[in-house]
């Protein structure tokens, strides 16, 4: 008995001294790394006129550059139009920067600085948008290409994705130009015309870019933006994204005799074929709570309820409840690990033919950390024994490298993000994918952010439908970037 009493206190003992020490950690838990960004100096902003700023958001959504999935079908001449409309509604800014023009349609601006031993600033937004669903027209409030300013807001496809930046990052421009702005550092826009088509542009920027021996003090471009609900908190959180996945669609293909239906053989082409996706769909990538989604949740910790912030503080005991919870959903698993998607299907052109082969396409965003090559590999294993054929449907693209939290860069960012204090501010990890990732040779920190506020259910409308910017984030986004350019080249 009293060795049961005296095991039963160390126990005891145990459990108050586990429970102390994550009560001490959670009670002084702080942001890893967290910078003081009420210490950034950040310039004012210029008077700008942001009725006509919407007029001309208006006026650039009515311009159809749409990236089809067959580049045949794309206008060139709507892009030219575009080239046009900027010369002529940004008159100064045009006048002051030199213009080039690379793979057809794609800009590249450059506004000289004074003290060419300052690093440039590069920021980007493309010119192209997607097309909208066939069918879905009925479903507008108003006309996908209108450009209607009603209700607060300028309506159309492009609006936040991505014209709204190319407008607002053009009126900040301008508007210090009008002022008489000269910056000490140099700023170069790049403007990609096939973001939503593969990015040739933005790889022909780059390479333009490199051979000039160009290393940018940052990269800013699209890709996150404040969360007006972010999950965690309920209320506004500005996530920068300091990374995002790689891309990659892996072709799967299970070669067949063929032949009529009404004798099919043991096993089909389509039957091997359901086999492979099935063993590579269900061997996903683990969850890990590491990386960028993982910075992002540590970073808000401290703002958000005792138990997230317990979670944070003690990740060495509730790591796999975090990795749980996150993953409870697809956007925050997203964040954890390499995601896997079948999402085209190819096999007979007949109901009653057998087919020669079968081919499906799997979709894969990897994570940072995580190379094509161990993609392949593990899917190439986990279907050993199938006679099936695996290849890339074009050459995937790496994850991006993890920008810095502690850089010039990101301090006037997050900063400016901030709204002077009143929203906190995380890194995050973009997982799909901007032009940015092609400038990873001439950067070592690239961020991705828009300084737009909108819910986790407004967003949803990026690519959708009834796609809007409200003319509160317009003004809110002219204001950032003429701050941005001001605070990094003034």
């Amino acid at each position: 008995m009293k060795l049961l009493a005296r095991l039963g206190l160390g126990i005891g003992a145990l459990v108050v001294l586990l429970v102390g020490v994550v009560l001490v950690r959670t009670v002084t838990y702080r942001a890893p790394a967290a910078v003081d960004l009420a210490a950034v100096k950040l310039a004012a902003a210029p008077i700008i006129d942001q009725a006509a700023a919407a007029l001309h958001l208006s006026q650039a959504i009515q311009i159809r550059t749409i990236s089809h999935q067959d580049k045949a079908d794309n206008q060139l001449a709507e892009w030219d139009r575009l080239h046009d409309w900027l010369a002529t509604t940004y008159p100064v800014s045009h006048a002051t920067m030199t213009r080039e023009i690379v793979a057809g349609h794609t800009l590249v601006y450059t506004w000289a600085g004074s003290d060419p031993a300052l690093k440039p600033i590069v920021l980007m937004a493309h010119q192209d948008v997607v097309p909208i669903t066939p069918g879905s027209e009925k479903d507008w409030t108003h006309p996908a290409f209108d450009g209607v300013i009603a209700d607060g807001a300028v309506w159309g496809r492009g609006s936040i994705d991505d014209k709204g930046s190319l407008v607002t990052l053009f009126e900040g421009v301008e508007a210090l130009a009008k002022a008489g702005f000269k910056p000490r550092r140099t700023v170069i826009i790049v403007s990609g015309h096939d973001e939503e088509a593969g990015g040739t542009g933005a790889q022909a920027a780059a390479k333009l870019l490199k051979s000039r021996g160009v290393q940018a003090h940052f990269v800013l471009d699209e890709g996150m933006a404040t969360v007006a609900d972010f999950p965690l908190l309920g209320r506004p959180v500005a996530i920068v994204g300091i990374a995002e996945k790689g891309y990659a669609t892996l072709r799967v293909t299970a070669p067949a005799p063929g032949g009529h239906s009404s004798a099919p053989p043991k096993e089909t082409g389509v039957q091997v074929l359901a086999r492979a996706i099935t063993a590579i769909t269900d061997n996903a990538f683990p969850m890990k709570f590491q990386g960028p989604g993982a910075q992002m949740v540590k970073a808000i910790a401290p703002e958000a309820s005792f138990v997230v912030k317990m979670a944070a503080a003690n990740e060495w005991l509730f790591g796999p409840l975090l990795v749980s919870q996150i993953g409870a959903t697809p956007a925050g698993a997203a964040t954890l690990h390499t995601t896997i998607a079948p999402t085209m299907l190819k096999g007979s052109p007949k109901e009653n033919v057998l087919p020669q082969d079968a081919t499906a396409w799997i979709n894969y965003r990897i994570a940072p950390g995580q190379t094509p090559d161990q993609v392949i590999a593990r899917a190439r294993e986990v279907t050993k024994g199938l006679k099936v054929v695996m290849e890339w449907d074009r050459p995937p693209n790496s994850p991006s490298p993890v920008s810095s939290t502690q850089s010039e860069g990101w301090k006037l960012v997050a900063a400016l993000a901030s709204d002077g204090g009143k929203v906190p501010v995380a890194p995050g990890l973009v997982t799909a994918g901007t032009d940015s990732r092609y400038m990873t040779p001439i950067a070592s920190d690239i961020y991705r952010f828009q300084p737009l506020v909108a819910s986790v259910k407004d967003l949803g409308m990026i690519h959708g439908t009834n796609e809007k910017m409200s003319l509160e984030n317009l003004g809110r986004m002219t204001t950032f970037y003429a701050r941005l350019v001001a605070s990094a080249a003034g």
